[in-house]
């Protein structure tokens, strides 16, 4: 028994630790928005983080756009924003995730689900900003990220590199390409070439 008491003892810290770790909602909203266009930010609906850890929402939104906070729990920062038609298949996911499912499966049961129309999909391109960067360049007090970079989603499904005159792969920076040709979860690629001043850290 008093074993078990000090087993708990030693992770009592951590969790302290790890829950004053998450930034105050305001500073995750601040952040989460980063990834959308400047003129879709305030209107963006924002999910977030509770000092538990818990997925929850920290703003209601009046546009079309919904925001990911960084997950405090993972290295390094990343934030995205993307249509609310992706919604159903985003928030779908994040269950799957939160029930204990591993990547291979969470896509073969939304591809089940999708093929099945109990999953509703986009029923035209929908987008997806996602912006990241390292931690160091991160103010947890202010909400800033420096040096952070883009890329770009765009779900188109089931569309193939016939049907939109696109490579399954990059052959130059900062191309477009398709991955996941054919499928549910077929979207468009764009990652554009690093920052001059994350290369130097390289």
């Amino acid at each position: 028994m008093k074993l078990l008491k000090l087993f708990f003892l030693l992770l009592l810290p951590a969790g302290i630790y790890a829950q004053a770790d998450v930034p105050s909602p305001e500073v995750q909203i601040k952040t989460a928005v980063l990834a959308a266009p400047e003129d879709l930010r305030d209107g963006a609906m924002v999910y977030g983080y509770n000092d538990s850890g818990k997925m929850v929402i920290l703003r209601e939104g009046s546009n079309n756009l919904v925001c990911l906070a960084d997950d405090p729990a993972k290295k390094g920062i990343s934030v995205s924003c993307y249509s609310k038609k992706l919604e159903p298949f985003m928030a779908r996911g994040r269950q799957l995730i939160a029930e204990g499912k591993s990547e291979m499966e969470k896509r073969e049961i939304r591809q089940r689900e999708a093929e099945s129309g109990e999953l509703q999909m986009p029923d035209a391109p929908s987008m997806t900003y996602i912006l990241s960067g390292s931690e160091e360049n991160y103010d947890r007090n202010t909400g800033e990220l420096k040096d952070a970079n883009f890329r770009y989603v765009i779900y188109i499904p089931y569309a193939t590199a016939e049907s939109t005159g696109l490579p399954t792969t990059p052959f130059a920076p900062g191309m477009p390409w398709i991955m996941d040709p054919g499928t549910h979860r077929a979207h468009i690629m764009v990652t554009p070439p690093t920052s001059s001043k994350e290369k130097e850290k390289e």
